[in-house]
């Protein structure tokens, strides 16, 4: 008669069957331990080799890692749909979230994160194809934090070592006004204040030229630098009822947000146009502010190459030479601050006291705003005796010449 088996770990010979997700285990019942356990067939390879495989090896992690890639490939699926993308910036975000979830550093991020690693794709995908998608419609379509949208974006395009092309400035204001509801006939929206979106774009893009030639766009955030533009040139296009109608009222008409810089770009926008005002030579006559200057937009940008040339300079003092055609040498310069200032033109005076024009520099460092930190306190010097190794590279500084020599020790016999 054959021996009862014992549990090789206590050597209890109370040995039972237990069954554990539906297979049969063999388990001690005095210690607990498992001294076999049944077989498993997996869904995968071994599956197509009617191999089986136990359940310590089975495939729980793969399966459950396929089921994460069906729901996000659904997600990038679906949010192609509202977007209205081709066909073919969905294969393409498809493959790189297929990518993404093989690699390690997104096997354990949070599921919020994986929400947004669908997102990030389509984002990219759009990108590579030059189809203006913002981070921010992303942002809003998957109420997301465009914090943690930036930061899932740049692990993606670090692992996959993506080339993501940035979005031109032209694109963006495009993408921008495109959302504007002043451009689209609305209960909501006076009609006074509706707008026709090709006029509204042109002038809008315009203006957004002007800032980038004067250095309002380097280095700035370019949304609340178009929202500014897309102001000034609303309000332009019909001076009349618009002027009254302020830059926040503005934008909860249009139905977008009001970035806090807007305000900053605003002031920033009028001061060059005031200064480009300024030279033109049936505006003389007149006191211009930041209210009124405004009904001259569309002068100003026709001629913006010269006025800005005649209104600053690269340098102090550059332009003080350029005059109007058909002014004799007796008379002063446009451009002078006293003929500006002598011909209504308050802003003129102000920015270009003492007799050169204003350069044009980067608003941070005509205005700095920040004040130089202090340096940082270095450690005491340490005493020489002069005993010190003189290093390879410092070697060649203390080897003189004979008639250094010379010199030297006829400096030191005095």
């Amino acid at each position: 008669m054959a021996a009862r088996a014992r549990c090789p770990e206590c050597g209890s010979g109370s040995l039972v069957e237990d069954a554990h997700y539906a297979q049969q285990q063999l388990v001690c019942a005095a210690c607990g331990c498992v001294l076999s356990e049944g077989l498993l067939t997996t869904t995968y390879t071994d599956e197509e080799h009617l191999r089986e495989v136990a359940y310590s090896q089975s495939t729980g992690q793969k399966e459950q890692l396929s089921r994460c890639l069906q729901r996000g490939i659904r997600r990038v699926q679906d949010l192609c749909k509202v977007l209205q993308l081709p066909a073919v910036f969905e294969d393409t975000a498809v493959s790189y979230f297929q990518r993404a979830l093989q690699l390690p550093a997104f096997h354990l991020v949070s599921l919020e994160k994986k929400e947004l690693l669908g997102g990030c794709c389509v984002f990219v995908a759009c990108r590579q194809h030059r189809w203006p998608l913002t981070m921010g419609t992303v942002c809003s379509l998957l109420y997301a934090r465009q914090e943690l949208f930036a930061s899932v974006f740049l692990s993606l395009q670090r692992e996959l070592g993506l080339s993501v092309p940035a979005l031109s400035l032209a694109d963006l204001v495009t993408t921008h006004l495109n959302s504007f509801r002043l451009v689209q006939p609305t209960a909501s929206v006076p009609v006074p204040f509706l707008e026709d979106k090709e006029q509204l774009l042109a002038r809008t893009m315009a203006i957004v030229e002007l800032a980038s030639e004067t250095w309002l766009v380097t280095g700035r955030h370019p949304v609340p630098v178009v929202t500014a533009a897309a102001f000034l040139a609303w309000q332009s296009l019909r001076p009349g009822p618009r002027l009254c109608c302020p830059l926040a009222r503005f934008c909860r008409l249009a139905g977008v947000d009001l970035p806090p810089p807007a305000h900053l770009r605003l002031r920033e926008l009028l001061e060059i146009l005031l200064g480009m005002a300024s030279q033109l030579s049936w505006l003389r006559g007149f006191r211009l502010d930041k209210r009124t200057v405004v009904k001259h937009i569309g002068d100003l940008l026709q001629h913006r190459l010269l006025l800005l040339k005649r209104a600053f300079s690269q340098q102090d003092g550059q332009g003080q030479q350029d005059t109007a055609p058909g002014q004799g040498s007796g008379q002063a310069p446009p451009s002078s601050p006293a003929v500006a200032q002598r011909q209504g033109c308050p802003w003129a005076g102000k920015q270009q006291r003492g007799g050169s024009l204003r350069p044009l520099l980067p608003p941070c460092l005509i205005h700095p705003r920040k004040r130089p930190r202090p340096a940082a306190p270095s450690a005491p010097a340490v005493a020489l005796t002069g005993d010190e190794p003189i290093s390879d590279s410092e070697i060649e500084q203390y080897l003189r010449s004979p008639e250094e020599i010379r010199a030297f020790r006829k400096a030191k016999a005095w």
